[in-house]
């Protein structure tokens, strides 16, 4: 069992975490990460800080242009990896980004340097199924999961090829746009949830627009797992370098509310 499979096999919703890698500084982020797992997350996406995010609301645009300011750069990030693996051994932690980051010097080489550093999957944004060739086989040689994005306008027709090699989870996109500005709603989610579920043993976190402990315990009656950034992000943004604890008491409180929703599903 993979450190993934194992997060979202606790009987419990997962709790998927955004961060954005090296903000508010490189040497900052170490302390947020333990934040997030001292919280209670279960699995962690670290952002990797790109110029033209496009998949992304101002919240992360500007947690992009600040990790950069402060210097960010790929090495920073696998560094940031490989001190956060040597101080939690069993915590997934995924890479979220887009392609040129990550293939400008060679899959192979991007594949590797995410085995060697604990990494454990990878997100990549404007990478589409089509083009799986340019990273994902890399990845899979490197058994390192490639987690793909299924959107409300993921039609059965493409689906299938959404799937194809897809590992480690599925992250169900739950609004046609950008991160942290909107939220679908729940029954919305549940009937995606319920259509994907019917192609695929893989878990479905679902995310985009989740900012509330009463957002993320709806969402999380009805999927695998739940993933919250923006919000996050923001914390980031408003406290600096102080940002551990207030991070650390949000994301404890949606914790709560995910354990909260499983007890009463199981009532």
């Amino acid at each position: 069992m993979t450190r993934l499979s194992a997060a979202f096999a606790k009987g419990r919703p997962a709790l998927v975490t955004f961060v954005t890698g090296g903000d508010p500084s490189p040497e900052a982020t170490d302390a947020i990460l333990d934040a997030l797992v001292a919280g209670g997350t279960d699995v962690i996406e670290l952002g990797m800080p790109f110029t033209d995010p496009m998949a992304d609301g101002p919240a992360i645009q500007l947690a992009n242009l600040r990790s950069l300011g402060a210097g960010t750069t790929t090495a920073d990030l696998f560094a940031i990896a490989k001190r956060f693996r040597e101080r939690h051994a069993d915590v997934p932690l995924v890479l979220m980004g887009y392609a040129n980051p990550m293939t400008r010097r060679g899959a192979d080489w991007f594949a590797a340097a995410c085995r060697d550093n604990g990494v454990d999957g990878v997100i990549c944004v404007d990478l589409p199924p089509e083009e799986d060739q340019d990273l994902g086989p890399a990845l899979r040689a490197a058994d390192v999961d490639f987690i793909r994005l299924a959107t409300p306008t993921t039609d059965a027709a493409r689906l299938p090829d959404v799937l194809n090699a897809a590992s480690g989870f599925l992250y169900y996109v739950s609004v046609a746009g950008i991160t942290g500005l909107q939220q679908a709603a729940t029954a919305s989610v549940e009937a995606a949830v319920a259509q994907l579920k019917a192609s695929t043993n893989l878990p479905i976190a679902v995310g985009f627009g989740i900012r509330t402990p009463d957002q993320a315990s709806a969402i999380a009656a009805v999927a695998d797992g739940v993933v919250v950034g923006s919000a996050i992000v923001d914390l980031v943004g408003a406290h600096g370098n102080q940002a551990a604890g207030p991070v650390r008491d949000y994301v404890a409180s949606l914790r709560a509310a995910l354990d909260g929703a499983q007890k009463e599903k199981a009532a």
